[in-house]
């Protein structure tokens, strides 16, 4: 089967409209497509400078602070979407230019890179040693290193971006999708206990890894929201056309696209060889298991191999990396 193309169309192309501030602009570019005030059989482009009320997985609310990008394309679709979307749009995320030349200068510094946490997120678990470390400075004494790892034994997930995948319905019809990112570029919110809702992660900006490179090796300057809006939407436009290539080959029983986005997810695969503690609920029961990540499935399910060599498909569920 022929490779993928790359095709790279110009934000006018697109239908690019830019407003200064939007409540959220996965919310409004949906009521517009549904309110029939934008074609639903083309693509659409919304970006903003900052968001009032923007929202990320789960009705979790996403702080949206000036000087990052908050960008929703609007793609018509013709088949039913899969989980293996958000994996494919968080691979091609992770080769934009920009993130790709960040990291390039982490792995030359033996710092860890940028990569793909299923199922939804872009970033990085900092190694155990740095956390250790960090922790240790809290307390010369080591007691505040003692009591963390007893308490917690969790890496915070240093979160750069997040998805949103939302469906588009027009008389109860699916006619498309649209794809919500947010990427911290120069402002990483401050998560309290309240904002992060429990979840273990930290944000973290593109400015902040700039900051830790080493001067002989940091990139000439971060890009301008231009250029970031221009590379992630050609981003997601690939991402939409692998999905449409894996979907139209699926029936025939051949696995070449499905193979490839595998193998290329492996190698960006922010979870990969760490151990995990899932937390599921069921019926308001919680199921509580761990094991080492070892993948996704062909379903873009995360595969979880247990203590006991059982290997578990995850369809769901709240992820701790525990050392």
């Amino acid at each position: 089967m022929p490779p993928l193309t790359n095709f790279s169309p110009s934000l006018s192309e697109l239908n690019h409209r830019h407003v200064a501030s939007s409540a959220s602009t996965n919310s409004e570019l949906i009521a517009a497509l549904q309110d029939g005030t934008l074609d639903a059989a083309t693509v659409h482009v919304l970006t903003a400078e900052t968001q009032s009320a923007g929202r990320g997985q789960h009705g979790r609310s996403w702080q949206s602070p000036r000087g990052n990008v908050y960008l929703s394309l609007y793609h018509p679709v013709h088949m039913p979407v899969s989980g293996l979307l958000s994996l494919i749009i968080g691979l091609e995320l992770a080769k934009m230019p920009v993130i790709q030349t960040v990291n390039g200068q982490l792995q030359a510094q033996g710092l860890t890179p940028i990569g793909v946490k299923w199922a939804n997120d872009l970033g990085f678990y900092q190694s155990q040693a740095s956390h250790h470390s960090e922790l240790a400075h809290s307390a010369p004494d080591g007691s505040a290193l003692d009591s963390a790892i007893s308490l917690h034994r969790t890496l915070p997930f240093q979160k750069l971006a997040g998805i949103l995948i939302e469906p588009v319905t027009k008389s109860g019809k699916l006619v498309g999708v649209v794809l919500g990112i947010g990427l911290n570029v120069k402002a990483a919110p401050t998560l309290t206990a309240q904002t992060s809702e429990g979840m273990s992660y930290q944000a973290i900006s593109l400015q902040d890894i700039y900051a830790v490179l080493q001067p002989a090796t940091q990139a000439t300057r971060l890009p301008d929201l231009q250029t970031l809006y221009q590379q992630m939407t050609t981003a997601l436009m690939a991402a939409m056309t692998r999905f449409e290539h894996l979907a139209i080959e699926k029936p025939t029983g051949h696995t070449y696209y499905l193979d490839g986005f595998l193998q290329q997810f492996a190698a960006m695969d922010a979870l990969a060889g760490l151990r995990l503690r899932v937390t599921q609920d069921y019926n308001n029961e919680k199921k509580v298991m761990t094991g080492v990540a070892c993948g996704v499935d062909t379903h873009g399910c995360l595969q979880l191999q247990q203590d006991n060599g059982k290997i578990s498909t995850l369809f769901t569920g709240r992820i701790d990396v525990i050392y």
